[in-house]
């Protein structure tokens, strides 16, 4: 009994290491995929953390759906049905 025992042990041991080895790939390929698309971001122009997002999520909680629909199109540039969809999931 304790030999069986032992084995499920040994088992489940190369198990958590195995799942913590793909963890740990998954997660350096995620980083670089993050350095990658920022590194784009930065050559477009444009940042993650746009403050104009900000002022569209105000404008969408005091109830100016319209006027964020607006900002929202000069931000990102998309079509009107694009952004008021957009607008809307935010609200």
């Amino acid at each position: 009994m304790d030999i069986v025992g032992f084995v499920f042990v040994l088992v489940g041991f190369v198990a958590v290491v195995s799942i913590e080895s793909r963890i740990s790939r998954v997660d350096r390929r995620v980083a670089r995929v993050e350095r990658k698309l920022d590194l784009v971001l930065d050559h477009l122009g444009l940042s993650g953390d746009d403050d104009r997002m900000n002022e569209v999520a105000a404008l969408v909680r005091d109830g100016k759906k319209i006027e964020a629909i607006k900002v929202y199109r000069k931000i990102t540039g998309v079509g009107l049905k694009e952004a008021k969809e957009s607008v809307e999931r935010m609200g």
